[in-house]
């Protein structure tokens, strides 16, 4: 795998930018399709100036894939904002003297690579 150049990272931003352009919400309200193209500009400014700094490249790699998997499903699902991942807080089965540690552990190999970028709540 090539080390992610600069143009690649700028390139997948302009591409973010010229799909928050473009967009029409799916309700065809102009309210709507307002407030998610703010959320498009907003949180495509906010994870590229949070992980500018990065230099480890298999870091760049995911948060790449990242980007590319929202935009996939976002256009797909003609929805912006991040499908919720469907796992109930402690929802996995534990094994005796791990509990906790264990479950948090679980949670996080379990979280999408769309979600990577967002906290836990």
């Amino acid at each position: 795998m090539a080390a992610p150049t600069r143009s690649t990272v700028l390139s997948l931003y302009r591409r973010v930018f010229r799909i928050a352009r473009t967009w029409q919400a799916q309700s065809g309200v102009q309210n709507d399709t307002e407030a998610e193209r703010k959320y498009i500009v907003q949180e495509a400014h906010t994870l590229f100036r949070q992980n500018h700094q990065l230099k480890d490249e298999e870091l760049i790699w995911r948060c790449l894939e990242e980007c590319e998997a929202r935009i996939e499903i976002g256009l797909h699902y003609r929805n912006p904002y991040p499908r919720a991942s469907y796992l109930p807080p402690l929802g996995l089965a534990t094994q005796k003297g791990r509990k906790l540690r264990a479950q948090q552990r679980l949670r996080k190999q379990a979280k999408p690579i769309y979600l990577q970028s967002h906290d836990e709540t």
